[in-house]
């Protein structure tokens, strides 16, 4: 069941409504069974897997990185280094990425951390009208112009993902 524009909520929910950006909430119900957050998000919203984006954290080179991908697909690490002029990038460990964005993983939004980090937007956000990401917790996503999403993240765009396997 889909809300628009409730105010409230999570930080991420708080963040888009004071900057007054159009978006919209979708909840669904999260089976804590579930093996992979952003593919039952795309299943439970009936949306495509490559419209839902996916916030992970990154160390490139002592500096915690948000990666946002398509669900679709994997982080390339190699590619989130040269994004951000970096040598080396390696996945954060889940706690330290929880500790450093408010969030529980599975429910990490690139929207409303704790504090600011460097933030990579894979390029092919922009193909889409809108999209979807995490709203801050499990089995709850914003939809939203993916050119908010960069402009409000203060995200670089680049080929970060690429396909699953």
């Amino acid at each position: 069941m889909a809300r628009k524009q409730r105010t409230g909520g999570t930080p991420a929910i708080t963040a888009l409504t004071a900057a007054g950006v159009p978006f919209t909430v979708h909840d669904y119900d999260h089976d804590p069974r579930s093996e992979s957050y952003g593919d039952e998000a795309a299943t439970a919203l009936g949306i495509d897997t490559g419209r839902v984006f996916k916030t992970l954290l990154a160390d490139v080179d002592g500096t915690l990185t948000v990666a946002v991908v398509p669900v679709s697909g994997q982080l390339d690490l190699k590619a989130l280094a040269r994004a951000v002029a970096g040598r080396k990038a390696a996945m954060a460990d889940p706690a330290a990425a929880e500790r450093a964005t408010g969030y529980v993983v599975g429910g990490i939004s690139p929207l409303g951390q704790k504090r600011a980090h460097p933030t990579v937007v894979d390029s092919t956000a922009l193909d889409h009208p809108t999209v979807y990401v995490s709203a801050g917790r499990r089995g709850l996503e914003v939809e939203l112009a993916p050119t908010d999403l960069v402009r409000l993240t203060a995200a670089v765009t680049a080929p970060v993902g690429r396909p699953g396997q």
